[in-house]
């Protein structure tokens, strides 16, 4: 597997994002996409010739990261590549300056929440769209040096 950091401009990424809302849409219903900011980052995993999945990482504050856009295509799940790409974006987030990551998922969701606790993230306070938000759950991790 081969990981690689692309634009928004990107074909591969661009289908990936695509699958992810739909796959958001059949999990939770047709709400609104949270916003990614300009300057997020995206990473994108290569399984062969593949685009597997995908992430960012965006400014959340001064020593902060907020991950985004987390997905794995069905076809490529339960290979370790999503475990692999969320360590290459705490990697990014460490090599953009920041100590901690933040990000929100949602109940229906329980092996992205899985993938998450295993990997070090704690509940914490909800924030921003997600306060009051019942399907919902924000975690955070301290990153460390690398």
């Amino acid at each position: 597997m081969q990981i690689e950091e692309r634009t928004v401009a990107d074909d591969d990424l661009a289908a990936l994002l695509a699958a992810a809302f739909d796959e958001l849409v059949k999990r939770y219903g047709p709400e609104g996409r949270s916003v990614v900011k300009a300057q997020a980052r995206y990473l994108v995993a290569y399984a062969g010739e593949h685009a597997a999945g995908c992430g960012a990482i965006q400014p959340a504050g001064p020593d902060m990261g907020e991950l985004k856009r987390m997905y794995v295509d069905p076809a490529f799940r339960g290979q370790g590549i999503a475990r692999q790409l969320l360590a290459a974006l705490e990697d990014l987030a460490r090599g953009m300056g920041y100590e901690r990551v933040r990000l929100a998922t949602g109940v229906r969701q329980p092996e992205a929440i899985a993938l998450y606790e295993s990997s070090g993230y704690v509940l914490g306070e909800s924030y921003g769209m997600y306060v009051d938000q019942p399907l919902t759950r924000c975690y955070r991790k301290e990153l460390g040096s690398v």
